[in-house]
């Protein structure tokens, strides 16, 4: 058998192919939307995706103030944080968090799904969420990404 057919190849941070995509969040559920802007940024749709390198691409969420939850998650699901002293734990509802910043809930959502190490971090820093349906980052000419499940 010819050992050249069967190589695995790994990708590095020199052989990757970034790209910049836009994912449109009008109208579309939290949770679908942001494990596809997971997949997006780790990468995972790629052929040579590999787990230990920053092989995903550059997403841009436009639209985020017009995403929908379903049920009662606006009222029930709660954000929990703690100020660092005792009995400093703070709590805010969906609806709050989504009053003070639309983007902090989709930020919050994608960041849960991402790995919790260095690379985790590199990886979030590729995640650029805007409220409303413009954005800065047209000089990176980004293409509309449409996710296939939603």
């Amino acid at each position: 058998m010819d050992t050249l057919s069967y190589k695995t190849v790994s990708a590095n941070k020199n052989t990757v192919d970034k790209q910049w995509l836009v994912v449109d969040a009008d109208g579309q559920p939290l949770g679908r939307i942001a494990s596809e802007i997971a997949k997006l940024i780790r990468g995972k749709h790629k052929a040579n995706f590999t787990p230990h390198v920053d092989c995903g691409d550059n997403v841009v969420v436009i639209n985020a103030s017009k995403l929908t939850l379903s049920g009662k998650k606006w009222e029930q699901k709660s954000y929990i944080r703690h100020t660092g002293y005792p009995g400093g734990q703070r709590s805010l509802t969906a609806t709050e968090l989504f009053g003070k910043d639309p983007i902090r809930l989709v930020e919050k959502a994608v960041k849960g799904m991402l790995p919790k190490n260095k690379l985790g971090s590199a990886l979030y820093r590729n995640l650029y969420v805007f409220a409303g349906a413009e954005h800065d980052k047209g000089a990176q000419k980004p293409v509309k990404f449409e996710p296939k499940a939603l």
